[in-house]
């Protein structure tokens, strides 16, 4: 009956190198997550950024909201908008998401 029982045979040794490849290993990692998450999105927060230094009186925008509406007024941290005649909206200056092209309101 022994012949169908295999010796067991001992495990090789870890590697000495084990401890190089784990960090050769996480710094793969973070680097594949560096360009597929941080570095895009730092370069939409840039976008954004310049797009709210850009904006000005006259400007037809889009909230983060949905409402699409001419800017009236900019203030440090607020800006109004006319999505109606007498409506005037305040929302905050973040939450404006992009500048639509002129005529845009008229053709919707």
């Amino acid at each position: 009956m022994s012949f169908f029982i295999s010796n067991a045979h001992a495990a090789d040794a870890a590697s000495a190198g084990g401890g190089f490849e784990f960090l050769i290993m996480i710094g793969i990692f973070f680097a594949i997550m560096y360009f597929m998450i941080i570095r895009p999105q730092q370069k939409k927060q840039k976008e954004h950024t310049s797009m709210l230094d850009s904006l000005a009186k006259g400007n037809e925008v889009t909230t983060s909201g949905g409402l699409i509406g001419k800017v009236t007024a900019i203030g440090d941290n607020l800006v109004e908008i006319k999505v109606a005649e007498g409506t005037l909206l305040r929302v905050q200056r973040h939450a404006v998401t992009a500048i639509m092209p002129k005529g845009t309101m008229k053709s919707l």
